[in-house]
């Protein structure tokens, strides 16, 4: 019985549980407004929005830069995690997109180090949070507290990209965009899209990082002018 990877299991799926308090349930990533212009319908249009945002967006971003927090980790090398830290911060230039990003990773690890204690990195990267030397932003503080519960790279990638997943097709199914059994379609469909994005980035150095979905940076921003709004970006 290899009690290593039971609890390596039991962290992967403490971390995915939507019972976990990090706030991403609140949010719709543009999906609510996209459904309150009638520019969304049904599970085609949301497998689309989805493929665009792992493929755009979190795969040559999120995914990088949490594979380098990894790698930097494993080489002892805390000041470069610090620059990746840095370096997605700046490549969020949308203000919505960043303030989430920020707010659910300072709130993940806020939580972790309540009942992991003992994790030098874990520690340093609250007290950097703290003193203003790092901001906090998700995919980083994501890999951090994956490493922290002996998660290993690739299992700590595709976690975050089911996340993603699980979380836009959870807000569709509240704003009744969708029934449960298409719920369970669209995220099948998406699988081999989150094992191919796994593949291609989980080796790529920090200059290679990149994100490019302007279409889905307006939604953001225009979800944040809704006067009513179900969820928080």
């Amino acid at each position: 019985m290899d009690i290593d990877g039971m609890e390596q299991d039991l962290g992967v799926m403490q971390l995915s549980d939507s019972f976990f308090p990090t706030g991403i349930y609140a949010t719709s990533n543009g999906l609510e407004f996209l459904f309150a212009e009638k520019k969304i319908h049904g599970m085609a249009d949301l497998i689309k929005l989805i493929r665009t945002n792992i493929i755009q967006q979190l795969g040559p971003s999120d995914c990088v830069a949490l594979a380098n927090v990894f790698d930097s980790i494993n080489k002892c090398d805390f000041d470069k995690v610090i620059e990746v830290d840095n370096i997605v911060f700046a490549t969020k230039s949308i203000k919505e997109i960043r303030d989430a990003s920020t707010r659910s990773g300072v709130q993940l690890i806020k939580c972790v180090v309540e009942f992991v204690r003992d994790d030098k990195v874990l520690n340093q990267y609250k007290d950097s949070i703290i003193k203003d030397k790092v901001h906090g932003v998700f995919p980083v503080a994501f890999a951090i507290c994956c490493n922290a519960l002996k998660i290993k790279k690739e299992k700590s990638m595709m976690m975050m990209l089911y996340g993603f997943t699980v979380g836009i097709v959870g807000a569709a199914l509240r704003l009744g965009l969708i029934q449960h059994f298409e719920g369970q379609k669209i995220i099948h469909n998406v699988k081999p899209i989150i094992s191919q994005t796994i593949k291609e980035y989980s080796n790529k150095s920090l200059s290679e990082i990149w994100q490019f979905a302007p279409q889905m940076d307006i939604v953001q921003m225009s979800h944040e002018k809704m006067d009513s709004k179900m969820f928080i970006t």
